[in-house]
């Protein structure tokens, strides 16, 4: 039986959106019809890149694309403060929306997604990619079924050359980037651990160096969660070379060790030792994911709105804290 066949348009065609657009293309029956941005340069190279044929329309303005070509999807890839304008244009023209990290930039916003997502009964998933990740899905699974016990303490690092490296570009532009590297690659460290944990964070107390830029670079954070378990998160922006990330949780009766993308298990009295491939689940590829949830083949959205909301929630307290050099609460209502 022949798959669904689904139109897809992009908004935002720089080099992030174009390693979705090779992902898409190669779904049986997905065809990328449309393109938006307002660079000719991006759009240009992403019809390079992604191999499609030189005719697909290009559109300077979203809007007009979503009105012109009628997408039943978009896949959302722009400046992260335009996020909610373009998701809102998207799902007012009732397209589904697959929107690159963070899913907006204020509680507020997420909040109007969120109502807009219920309202239209449209699929709205977020790049949070590391849901889908075998080894965040076995701690979760570990975790969540209790068997080594309850989580007493997390603690999670990030680093990379986030400073240097978007020195002048838009991710270091207060409202584009709606945000420093917290609210950026930073963002995904907050959401794994609040999908990981499945608690609510009550306290944050955060310390922040935006350097001399206008927008954060370092930030130290120390939370407790409503499970009494407390956690610390780096994320340095101030790094040499690429990505780094360390995941480290402590339970009652053991604890899990993620290092450079291997996973380690400690029982009581044990040495750590590394999870046999076998052990883990099945991992996944967010765009084929979102595809299969817009064809019913999925059940439950991995990556859907709620988790966009606590990221934002997490990340707003964070700045409210370090800007009144105190602990806050962290608002969840």
């Amino acid at each position: 039986m022949a798959k669904q066949k689904l139109k897809f348009g992009f908004i935002g065609c720089g080099g992030n959106s174009r390693g979705h657009g090779r992902s898409v293309s190669g779904v049986e029956n997905v065809e990328i019809i449309a393109l938006a941005d307002p660079s000719e340069n991006a759009l240009k190279a992403f019809k390079e890149t992604v191999g499609l044929d030189d005719s697909i329309p290009t559109y300077a303005d979203h809007v007009e694309m979503l009105t012109t070509e009628k997408p039943d999807a978009v896949v959302i890839s722009s400046p992260h403060g335009l996020h909610f304008d373009h998701i809102m244009s998207a799902l007012d023209a009732g397209c589904h929306v697959h929107t690159e990290k963070p899913m907006v930039c204020t509680v507020d916003h997420a909040k109007q997604v969120i109502a807009k997502v219920e309202e239209t009964g449209l699929h709205l998933m977020i790049g949070y990619q590391r849901h889908l990740s075998p080894t965040y899905q076995y701690c979760r699974k570990v975790v969540q079924s209790g068997e080594l016990g309850k989580v007493n303490f997390v603690a999670a690092h990030q680093s990379q050359n986030w400073y240097r490296n978007q020195q002048g570009k838009w991710r270091q532009d207060p409202f584009l980037g709606g945000g420093g590297q917290l609210n950026d690659s930073g963002s995904h460290l907050i959401d794994i651990l609040l999908w990981v944990l499945e608690a609510s964070p009550d306290t944050v107390f955060a310390m922040i160096d935006n350097l001399d830029i206008e927008v954060d670079v370092l930030t130290a954070m120390s939370i407790k969660f409503d499970t009494g378990a407390l956690c610390n998160i780096s994320i340095v922006g101030h790094a040499y070379g690429g990505v780094q990330e360390d995941f480290s949780i402590w339970m009652e009766d053991g604890a899990l060790f993620l290092r450079a993308g291997k996973l380690y298990r400690q029982g009581t009295g044990g040495k750590p030792e590394q999870v046999d491939e076998s052990e883990l689940p099945k991992g996944g590829n967010k765009d084929a994911a979102f595809i299969e949830l817009i064809r019913g083949e999925r059940t439950e959205n991995p990556i859907g709105v709620e988790n966009g909301l606590r990221v934002i929630q997490l990340t707003e307290a964070a700045w409210q804290s370090a800007e009144l050099g105190k602990p806050v609460k962290v608002d969840l209502s």
